[in-house]
């Protein structure tokens, strides 16, 4: 932001980039005009149901992607191959892991009510990750966070429901601009 000379932004952020999102939010909030998030960690999240990637398990890897969606077809051999070698770089593996295990042992229930930012929550209702009680808990501790619903859809919205995705956060952009 410093470097392009940007005072305030928007931030849109799904699962672990939603925590980061509210981490800077929460260190600078001068800086965040909006909070645009979908499937965020922060308060509760089961990001592998207590188990890590095995290597060279693509099956493995297949079955934790479908879990992502609610509808397992979005599960394309493009996304299973990603993530496969993200998952076979032991160092960006260690990596990630090393991020995701800090988030989820950074609860950030006591800080969302002073993030006075609007806050626009898309969510999943299928989503078993971050489930719907998950949206709720955000929407409930933060003070002006609206809750949006995507049905028949899991964690990533935009991914699996991008038309629905995008008129929602379009329609809220539009309130909130005035």
């Amino acid at each position: 932001m410093e470097e392009i000379k940007l005072d305030k932004a928007a931030f849109l952020g799904n699962s672990l980039g939603g925590h980061v999102s509210l981490v800077f939010a929460e260190k600078y909030p001068e800086k965040v005009d909006k909070l645009i998030l979908t499937g965020s960690s922060g308060l509760y999240e089961n990001a592998f149901g207590g188990s890590t990637p095995r290597k060279g398990d693509k099956e493995y890897i297949r079955n934790k992607v479908k879990v992502t969606f609610y509808d397992p077809k979005h599960a394309t051999d493009e996304i299973v191959d990603e993530c496969f070698a993200i998952t076979s770089d032991r160092n960006k593996l260690l990596r990630i892991l090393a991020l995701a295990k800090s988030a989820i042992r950074h609860n950030m229930a006591n800080d969302l009510p002073n993030m006075q930012m609007p806050t626009c929550l898309i969510w999943g209702k299928n989503d078993i990750i971050t489930p719907p009680e998950v949206a709720e808990e955000f929407q409930k501790l933060m003070p002006r966070a609206d809750l949006f619903w995507i049905d028949e859809c899991g964690h990533a919205p935009m991914m699996e429901h991008p038309q629905e995705f995008n008129r929602i956060l379009e329609a809220w952009l539009k309130k909130e601009l005035g």
